[in-house]
């Protein structure tokens, strides 16, 4: 009890002197507010990034490459979204700062809120990848709205020149050469007697991914295959963006309508 007493004294004297002040109750709960907004929003935030990530390896054309194997490898480390993910980890790694700062942290195992952080922003971040926030995002983005300028830096990727790959959208084919639509622009990519391409007949219209060298700005392709346009959604938009929907040709003979092999069409027995 007098060890108790002194220090109240003690306490009392240096509030008297003014040494000390106190805090009003309403400050305290103030910063306590504070630190859980920001929490709040460092998470959010985490989440949002991670949904990114999804969207991004799952619309682009990164996972494209490692359709080709082992020799795809460079392309898809190329287009691979670092900026995202490092975005992603930095918001994480702030979370988890926070709940060390905050009086929260003393009342559980560290351990288990930094598994339920991320548990929570996983999860969270696969829900939203089924409700199109993404995609509205990346709207945002490349019809430079103000609200999309944010993203910008983090999705541009999504779409830049490569050096080990290409993806676009066929719209005529040479001999030695076929000149594809990508989201920058028109582009012919050289073919060579050493380019592997598929069985299947290339045609106006279909979108291929193809891996080779850029030099000089000419890209040489090393092998290529077509792929469906669904698998490459952020390309596909790209495109479409610039030049619009692609617009079929119709050949009439006999009463018979003739499209290009990639366009799918029901036809009788009367066109045979």
């Amino acid at each position: 009890m007098d060890t108790n007493s002194e220090i109240e004294k003690k306490i009392m004297t240096e509030i008297e002197s003014g040494r000390v002040k106190l805090k009003s109750k309403y400050i305290f709960w103030a910063e306590k507010f504070g630190v859980s907004s920001a929490f709040v929003v460092t998470v959010l935030l985490a989440i949002l990034f991670f949904n990114l990530v999804l969207f991004y390896l799952k619309s682009s054309d990164n996972l494209a490459y490692l359709s080709f194997g082992n020799s795809g490898v460079f392309a898809f480390l190329e287009s691979f979204p670092y900026l995202l993910v490092v975005a992603f980890i930095i918001f994480i790694l702030l979370a988890g700062t926070i709940i060390v700062k905050s009086d929260f942290a003393y009342k559980s195992p560290f351990g288990f809120l930094a598994l339920a952080i991320v548990g929570v922003v996983i999860v969270c971040g696969i829900v939203l990848t089924y409700t199109g926030v993404a995609e509205k995002i990346e709207q945002e983005t490349f019809e430079s709205r103000p609200s999309g300028f944010l993203f910008k830096p983090f999705l541009s990727r999504g779409l830049e020149a490569r050096h080990n790959g290409i993806v676009g959208r066929i719209i005529e084919i040479g001999d030695s050469n076929i000149t594809i639509q990508t989201p920058r622009g028109s582009e012919k990519i050289i073919l060579t007697n050493e380019s592997l391409l598929p069985t299947e007949p290339l045609s106006e219209g279909i979108f291929i991914v193809a891996l080779g060298s850029r030099d000089d700005g000419n890209f040489t392709v090393s092998k290529l295959r077509i792929i469906n346009p669904e698998e490459i959604q952020m390309i596909r938009r790209g495109v479409h963006r610039r030049f619009g929907q692609f617009q079929f040709h119709v050949i009439k003979s006999g009463g018979c309508k003739f499209l290009p092999s990639s366009t799918i069409i029901q036809v009788t027995s009367s066109c045979f």
